[in-house]
């Protein structure tokens, strides 16, 4: 696990897990029919000509939009994930970076952080992730990410999340407590939709 960086979420739940089981609980899950696409569904509907999937792990995501035709990159601080990915997804291109200074060189028109990504990442570096990532969005792209609202000192506030897509010249244009849409009633999830300021309606 590549370590300076990680926070101590992070590094508590690799330390709690098998990666390989956990690689193959997914692929068990597809052979099955029964693994779900929740998340690729939802940016698949935004309709992005290019996504960045931040936070890509062992790129399940990043891996099921390309097999809809999306163009598709992935970034991760986990080298140990990013090598599941890369023997799963040898045609995607795969960053190991800190998503807080990562630089691509392009833009994306969407970029995605499903997975608990944000309260993965450190703290102190929370906003920081947020600003770099904008500065890598399209002039009609989205940020969206979906984690959990719940969890010890580390957790993460919707309003502590908007503050920093606002401190980075975003606007909340929706929020849902799922995937799949489910209205956000305050619930222990969210999923929220970002854009550029200028493209406010």
């Amino acid at each position: 696990m590549t370590a300076p960086r990680v926070s101590a979420a992070w590094a508590k739940w690799r330390a709690g897990v098998d990666l390989n089981e956990y690689h193959v609980r997914w692929q068990r899950m597809e052979q099955r029919g029964e693994a779900s696409h929740g998340e690729a569904d939802f940016i698949e509907s935004l309709n992005p000509t290019s996504v960045l999937d931040a936070g890509c792990g062992m790129g399940r995501v990043a891996i099921e939009l390309h097999r809809r035709g999306i163009e598709v990159e992935g970034v991760d601080l986990d080298d140990d994930l990013l090598v599941f990915a890369r023997a799963d997804g040898p045609h995607i291109t795969w960053h190991s970076g800190d998503l807080a200074t990562a630089s691509f060189g392009r833009s994306f028109q969407v970029i995605a952080m499903p997975g608990n990504v944000m309260i993965f990442c450190r703290v102190e570096d929370r906003a920081k992730v947020v600003a770099n990532l904008a500065e890598h969005l399209s002039e009609d792209g989205f940020l969206v990410a979906g984690f959990s609202l719940t969890g010890a000192g580390e957790a993460l506030t919707v309003d502590e999340y908007d503050d920093a897509c606002t401190a980075a010249g975003l606007n909340l244009v929706s929020r849902f407590a799922s995937w799949e849409r489910a209205p956000y009633e305050g619930g222990d999830y969210a999923v929220s939709v970002h854009r550029a300021n200028r493209w406010t309606e």
